[in-house]
This record gives C-alpha cells, structure tokens and sequence, in this order.
C-alpha cells in the first residue's frame, strides 16, 4: 500500500515511518510546515524539521516539506486569540488535529492517490463489526486518544498509528536499534506557535487587547485582589489568584470578560454535577439520551462515569470544572478504551 508518514521530527513519527516502512510499504515522509513565526518549543522549529528529513534519508524514504501555514493560522490561531478574547480556553492541538492534519492533511494524501496516513500518535485503530474504532494507545501515560476523539469512522477508514501498540520506551529503544536521530530527543510539551519569551501573555497582547480584572469573593461579594489579564484565567484555575482570610487558595469558579471580573472561592466550590456541550462528532452513532459514558475533559485527566443529556452530561459524582472550550472526550461504557465521540463545553 502506498502511505503517506506525518513526521514531525520526533521520535514516534520516526518510528511510525520506520515500522511501515519495515512492512512492505510504499512509505513517503511529508513534514508540516505550520507556523512562520518565531517558535523555540513544539514541532515547528527548523530544526524539527531538518530531524526529519535526516530520519528519513536514514530510512531510505522520499521527504517532502508541505506548507500549510495559512490553513494553520485561519484554523487553529486565529481561533486560539479570539478564543481567549471571549472568555474561552481553547485547545489548538485538537484543532490542529481537527482542521489541519486530519483535515487538510489527510485530503491531500488522498488527493495524490495514498491509501493511507500515518502518525506517530500513541491511539489505536481497531476493526469492529460495525466499523472502525478508535481506542486508547498501549502506553497509558502517553495514550493521545483524547486528542483523536473528534475523528470519526470516515477518517478512521484511512489512518493508521503504528507506534499506538507500543510503549513509550518501546518506541525509543526500535528507534535506538535503528540509530535513528531522534532515538533520545525529548517530547514537545508546549503550544507550538508560542516562543518561551514571551509567552502566552505576550504572544496574545500583540494580537487583541488584555485587560486588568477584579476578583471577587463568591461568598461575600467583596473584591479581594486583581489579575493583570483577565482574558488569560481559566475556570477552575488556582495559580495566581491568591488565598483567602483563611489561607486556603483561591479557584476561578466564574470568567466574566466583558465585565472583567472572576468569581473566586474553595475548591469545594470548584466543582459541578453538569457540563453543558456543544458540536458534538461521533465515532459511529450518537449518544443516546440517558445513554451512559465515561468523559475525560483534559489529556491526562480521568475518566468519569457520566450520562449524556443532550446538550449537556451529567456526572454520577461531581467533578472539577471544566472550561468553556475544553473538549469532553466520551469512552464507550461496555468498552472503556474505546473512543465513542467528542464535544465542547460551553
């Protein structure tokens, strides 16, 4: 089969190539080239880009480098400023992900006649009766499923993740074997557009106005400190807002931008039973109302059993609450790693 290889210049791309590779397959290395900016962190740098394409002369295979830095900034950084200006916490990986690799990235390797696309995402793709899922990756603390549940049967049809069966150490040491450069390379931790110096704070302010807020005490209604972007607090957030008479932390329990103001209180207070959603995507059916799930609102977070109301679930027990733009990823509740849909807090 004839499959086009996302290698970001990391290690679990190198080694999702070589494992195709290693099957029989006509493989092709295709590195994005996403944002021309300035970039010190992610998968965007030269220097990304140059590990990848040493990877794949080490692997014998054609690289090619496909610029997509418009598409990048209509769809994923252009939301993640406007996204912050309205009070929302966005997630442009899972938008890169939605919009641009398994978007344009995906019709494009269609379009030049590959059977299928590879990743070095650690998630699986498993054969059903009833189609195609997707489910967690094998290594449970580098399991990227929750960034993949937006994907649907459609796409499913044509990805694989070779490196989804493996653990991470497992990963490093086939690309070790093979001496491949990126065998030792660390992982990418941050948002890939945005330089160290000088930060989200900096990167947002030469892009939309940010403005000083009061916080303000849930219990007594009395303001009791200030934040010097209100645009930047996330519900549920602790860092940076303070404590109170007692000495217990502060969370942000309410964001109101256009008031600049957040509503403070305990962590006893930063939780909630519901979670309304919007644009939800399916794997393969809908939810069914009363329907139950388990729901994960962050990466690393963990699964909760819920029941699906709609526009809304509802937890069995409280949980942290959850930002206005997270996504809410939904794991079958007879089949725990597998993938059944996604949607958006509200």
């Amino acid at each position: 089969m004839k499959v086009l290889v996302a290698m970001s210049g990391g290690v679990d791309s190198s080694v999702a190539a070589a494992l195709v590779s290693e099957e029989g397959h006509e493989v092709v290395g295709a590195t994005l080239k996403l944002w021309g900016g300035n970039s010190d962190s992610g998968c965007c740098s030269v220097a990304d880009v140059e590990d990848a394409r040493r990877v794949a002369d080490q692997l014998g295979i054609v690289h090619h480098v496909f610029n997509f830095t418009d598409a990048f900034e209509e769809a994923v950084v252009r939301p993640y400023v406007d996204d912050h200006a309205a009070g929302r916490t966005p997630n442009p990986c899972i938008e890169c992900n939605r919009r641009v690799k398994f978007g344009v990235l995906l019709g494009r390797a269609r379009r030049l006649g590959f059977d299928l696309l590879a990743t070095g995402h650690h998630a699986r793709v498993a054969q059903w009766p009833t189609g195609r899922r997707l489910l967690r990756g094998a290594d449970s603390a580098k399991d990227q499923s929750y960034v993949l549940a937006m994907l649907g049967s459609r796409h499913l049809e044509h990805l694989i993740f070779p490196v989804g069966a493996l653990t991470k150490a497992e990963v490093r040491e086939h690309a070790a074997r093979l001496g491949l450069r990126t065998a030792g390379k660390p992982d990418s931790q941050d948002v890939c557009f945005i330089h160290s110096q000088p930060g989200r704070r900096g990167f947002l302010a030469a892009r939309t106005a940010l403005h000083p807020g009061e916080l303000v005490d849930a219990r007594t209604s009395m303001v009791v400190g200030t934040v010097p972007a209100v645009e930047l607090v996330t519900l549920g957030q602790r860092r940076g807002l303070g404590a109170a008479r007692d000495g217990k932390r502060h969370y942000a329990l309410c964001v109101d931008v256009r008031a600049r103001r957040v509503v403070v209180g305990s962590l006893d207070a930063a939780v909630a039973s519901e979670v309304h959603v919007e644009a939800p995507t399916w794997v393969e059916r809908p939810l069914r109302c009363g329907e139950q799930a388990l729901a994960q609102t962050s990466a690393h977070g963990r699964p909760a059993w819920c029941t699906w109301a709609g526009g809304s679930l509802r937890f069995a027990e409280p949980q942290r609450l959850v930002a206005p733009g997270q996504t809410v990823a939904f794991y079958d509740a007879q089949c725990p790693d597998a993938v059944v849909g996604a949607a958006v807090a509200t």
